[in-house]
């Protein structure tokens, strides 16, 4: 097992980087009329969670460091939300929706599973 240094080394961290830019590349083919709609809601969404990961990490308290982690499981569930939505409205396919949902499910546990290993 690798020490952890810094947030980069989180895998969760690494995890929830990588679906920030699924996201971007997904949502690129949503309705231009959309843009200031569900695409940037989605992306906000999505940047925020290695966001918060990485800001509870540089707190000086592990009280702190939880809140902002636990902040970013809202953030996944508001983006698991929102691809639902894009889902029902035809914006990505079934495939898609299942497969952007299980990578978003995965980086739920590992959030839910750090939050647990934290004093």
């Amino acid at each position: 097992m690798s020490k952890i240094n810094t947030f980069r080394d989180l895998l969760v961290w690494q995890k929830s980087m990588s679906i920030v830019t699924e996201i971007y590349t997904l949502t690129s083919s949503f309705p231009k009329d959309e843009l200031f709609g569900l695409t940037s809601q989605i992306r906000r969404s999505a940047i925020s969670i290695p966001s918060n990961i990485a800001e509870g990490y540089g707190r000086n308290s592990t009280g702190d460091y939880k809140r902002f982690l636990q902040i970013s499981c809202g953030s996944l569930n508001e983006l698991q939300t929102q691809i639902e939505i894009s889902f029902n409205w035809n914006f990505i396919t079934k495939e898609k929706n299942i497969e952007t949902l299980e990578k978003i499910q995965e980086i739920d546990r590992m959030m839910l599973s750090l939050i647990s290993k934290i004093k």
